[in-house]
Formats: structure tokens, C-alpha cells, sequence
């Protein structure tokens, strides 16, 4: 008897500090204050429906759109390829669960922290037939920037990491690797099969008569073997670094005003022969006196401005391969 009066105790204590327990969790405003905090502003399967951005920042816009799976950035009334990685990063923000913490309730604080909408900056994302989300934001404000959904009154605010992507030119989109697979990996180094590179640029050795590349890297099994120029010992680790240069090349901005056609881009060439069975041809200008050049890849409608910094591993010296 005695025992089973001590286990009835031992059970009611644990219940009643059970009932205490939680509601300490519903009744502590920390607690509520964290559960408030966390939000999510899409549901993941809907953002996967998202075909257009459009960022409206005081009269200037930024119009992202979905063309057959990849984003490309309107700009001057054409569409060039986007960095797929930074729009999905972008989605991501809204998709996944963060600490978003209530700011205000009050219509009467909008203007105060600039998310009226005529100061806010407007971010929508379009399905095919509608918004999926509509958010204004407000200024910087130190490390936070402040939101609400377009429409409702609650203000939440985030870390200022949102701006890199809701402020500035739309060039702050555009992917400018001229093989823009690679900016996901998807073309990776061992795919290359042989890499030609016809140049007269003295910086590539000497001059080879017209048709004939200057140097051939071929790939035979894991390691490479060089044609067109005198290398009798390749440095294998200096000739991956150099093709994953070219796969990896950027421009710094389009050239709008050139077509691909153009003649001056028939000054040199590299082509990447790759395992699929595709081949790569970046043709590109010979240097202007600041060392730029201007590339277009088969395939591409777009035609690149390329820095002299990147344009200069693009031509390597033959007896850098060399192994010393």
C-alpha cells in the first residue's frame, strides 16, 4: 500500500511539472518572440512554379524570366543569360525557414520605414497566371532591412544580405562565363578531351600559318600530351590549371553593338573537344590598346567583352607547360 501511494505521488509531480513546463513554453515571451520570428514566406513547391521576377526599385526595374529551364535578364530589349545559381539562391531566401522577426502591425509605421509604395522596393515573383509573392522592402537599416507583403500591414525585417540582390544594374545578374555551363559545374575538367588553341599572339610562341593551331593539348587517359609546340616533359598539374581557365573564363560585360559574325572575332580561336562528343569554338578579337578583347562562343548569341586580365590566360606562352 505504501508503495503504490508513493508511485500515485511520483506520477501526479511528474504531470503537474509537465503542465508546468509547458506552459512556461506558451506564456514566456522569449519563447513567443522566437516562434514569431521564424517564417517562411513560400511554400517551396509553389516557388518551383516561379517563370518571372520582377524587381521595381523607384522607377527602375529588373525583369528576371524563365526561357526552357534556364533565367536570363532582360536588358536594352534583349535577354541575356542570368547566373542560374544567384536566382535560385535568391528563391531560396523565401523558401526556407529564418528568422524573420515582427517589427510592426501598424499601417501607420509604413512610411516611416520607407515601405510605402512609392519609396519601397517592389519584389514579385509570377507564376504563369499569377503572383506567388509580392513583397515591398525598405531602406538599409544598419544590418536589417525591413518587409511586409504587398497589401498587408505586419512588418517584418531580416538581415541586410537581401540588398546585394534587390539593389543595383541588372549586369549585377547577367552570367558572364562564355561557356556558362560551367558556372555549376556541369562541364568538369576530365570531359575535355583536347583543347586547340590558333593564335598568332606572340605571347603563344611563334607564328603558325592560317588553319594550323599553335598548340594541341590531348588528353590520353589521365594525363596529357602536347602537339605544336617542343614540350618534352608536360607539367600535367600547369595544363589542367590552364584548361580549367578557359572553361572557367569570364567577361566583365556584353557587347551589344558586335554580332557574332563580326570579322574582327576571327583573329583567334580555342576549341574544346569534349567526351559527349560536342565541340566548343571561342572565337575572339586580337587586343585593343588597353588589352581587351571581344569573344563569341558557337552556339551563343551573345558576344563578350573580356578584361585584358582574363583575356591573358587565355594565351599562354608554350614553355610555361614545361615541367621545371
Amino acid at each position: 500500500m505504501p508503495y503504490r501511494k508513493k508511485l500515485v505521488f511520483l506520477l501526479s509531480l511528474i504531470g503537474a511539472l509537465s503542465l508546468i513546463f509547458t506552459a512556461s513554453l506558451f506564456f514566456n515571451p522569449q519563447s513567443s518572440g522566437a516562434r514569431s520570428a521564424s517564417h517562411v514566406w513560400l511554400d517551396s513547391k509553389l516557388a518551383s512554379r516561379t517563370a518571372q521576377i520582377i524587381i521595381s526599385e523607384r522607377g527602375e526595374k529588373n525583369e528576371l524570366v524563365k526561357i526552357n529551364d534556364k533565367w536570363f535578364i532582360s536588358h536594352n530589349g534583349r535577354e541575356y543569360p542570368a547566373r542560374q545559381l544567384r536566382v535560385d539562391d535568391f528563391i531560396g531566401m523565401f523558401t526556407s525557414k529564418a528568422a524573420w522577426p515582427v517589427r510592426s502591425t501598424s499601417a501607420s509605421s509604413h512610411a516611416r520605414l520607407g515601405l510605402d509604395e512609392e519609396t519601397g522596393t517592389r519584389v514579385t515573383l509570377y507564376g504563369e497566371n499569377a503572383a506567388l509573392l509580392d513583397l515591398l522592402f525598405g531602406p538599409q537599416n544598419g544590418r536589417e532591412i525591413n518587409v511586409r507583403r504587398y497589401g498587408q500591414n505586419e512588418v517584418r525585417s531580416t538581415e541586410n544580405g537581401v540588398s546585394a540582390y534587390i539593389t543595383g544594374p541588372a549586369r549585377n545578374w547577367f552570367n558572364l562565363r562564355l561557356i556558362p555551363e560551367s558556372e555549376d559545374g556541369r562541364i568538369a575538367l576530365d570531359s575535355v578531351q583536347r583543347l586547340s588553341v590558333y593564335t598568332t599572339d606572340a605571347q603563344a610562341g611563334t607564328a603558325h600559318p592560317a588553319g594550323t593551331a599553335s598548340i594541341v593539348f590531348s588528353r590520353r587517359n589521365r594525363e596529357w600530351t602536347i602537339s605544336g609546340a617542343n614540350i618534352e616533359n608536360p607539367d600535367q598539374s600547369s595544363i589542367d590549371s590552364y584548361v580549367r581557365a578557359v572553361l572557367n573564363t569570364e567577361g566583365d560585360d556584353f557587347n551589344g553593338d558586335m554580332s557574332a559574325d563580326d570579322p574582327v572575332l576571327a583573329h583567334s580561336r580555342i576549341v574544346l573537344e569534349l567526351g559527349d562528343g560536342s565541340i566548343r569554338t571561342i572565337r575572339i578579337s586580337g587586343p585593343d590598346e588597353s588589352g581587351r578583347r571581344f569573344a563569341h562562343v558557337t552556339g551563343s548569341d551573345y558576344v563578350y567583352s573580356i578584361p585584358s586580365w582574363a583575356a591573358g590566360r587565355l594565351f599562354r606562352n608554350a614553355a610555361e607547360f614545361e615541367k621545371q
